[in-house]
């Protein structure tokens, strides 16, 4: 093969895009570093959470990294909306060298440490910037170093490279879908961003969760036809619903609503499995059209 076909093959990342390239000496070490997408309204964050507090009753030091404008990834493990790492800059005129820890991070249920990036207002600037500054305070004060897993709670769709950035720093991609053709669709698009990453980065698809699913007949048929593998189901509870107005994760609810026993169970055995590592994915995604043939109406 000759040098052109190679460099053809391997682009630098960011060419001929806007995407925000990493800097190496960003790159987290020790950690297990999961990032999760899907779907904007999907359930990443609830999914997110419960699987952070899984980690920790595993007795793994965890720590969640909120990548979205809305600042809500934690909402159920502190209660609360935190400030941002963006507010926290902003109140020193963006001198980093004068925030303490407790500026932007958070303790959150059972000891997992919480933090909320943040982001730009709309149409001004990068979420790719903002989550490389987030991982550069976090290194600053020496917290990756006191951390077993790290998860990136991913906005919505990935539509471009700034959304894309937490894929940078990831072990392994996780994607949150439901048995529908929207989603999965989502998922589709999702799937060929980490594909691209993985050609200059270490991130490799880990597999997908099915969330509000009581069936996956869609799903095993994505699955089947892109080499996806379904790695754990989340029913569609009423009281998984509620544990975003209670303020609370599920695994606080279980004493008073059996009907969630099941859940948390399927939450630590994904911990287990995820924390245990295993071989990644090697799927790939499916032209639009052909997702229509796959699943759309005839």
């Amino acid at each position: 093969m000759s040098t052109t076909t190679l460099t053809r093959n391997k682009r630098e990342d960011g060419d001929g895009s806007v995407q925000v390239k990493m800097d190496p000496k960003l790159k987290i070490e020790g950690a297990k570093v999961f990032a999760v997408y899907g779907k904007g309204g999907i359930g990443k964050s609830t999914t997110s959470s419960n699987l952070s507090v899984a980690f920790s009753k595993m007795g793994k030091r965890v720590l969640q990294i909120g990548c979205d404008p809305k600042h809500d990834s934690t909402y159920t493990l502190t209660k609360r909306l935190v400030p941002t790492v963006i507010d926290a800059l902003e109140d020193v005129d963006f001198h980093s060298e004068e925030l303490e820890v407790e500026d932007f991070v958070y303790e959150g249920y059972n000891g997992v440490r919480c933090v909320e990036a943040g982001g730009p207002p709309a149409g001004t600037g990068c979420g790719g910037y903002v989550v490389g500054q987030t991982v550069k305070l976090l290194k600053e004060h020496h917290l990756l170093e006191e951390t077993d897993v790290v998860i990136f709670d991913v906005l919505g769709d990935v539509v471009c490279g700034g959304f894309a950035a937490p894929l940078q720093h990831a072990d392994k991609a996780l994607i949150v879908t439901a048995n529908d053709f929207d989603s999965i669709f989502a998922m589709n698009r999702i799937i060929g961003a980490i594909k691209a990453k993985s050609k200059n980065y270490n991130v490799r698809l880990g597999g997908c969760i099915a969330n509000r699913s009581e069936a996956t007949d869609q799903l095993d048929k994505f699955n089947a036809a892109t080499g996806l593998q379904t790695k754990a189901r989340f029913p569609q509870l009423d009281a998984i619903r509620r544990s975003r107005l209670k303020k609370a994760v599920l695994f606080e609810m279980a004493d008073t609503e059996p009907e969630l026993k099941p859940v948390i169970d399927e939450y630590m055995n994904l911990a287990e499995t995820l924390y245990a590592g295993g071989d990644p994915l090697d799927a790939n995604p499916l032209r639009d059209r052909d997702i229509f043939d796959l699943l759309g109406y005839e």
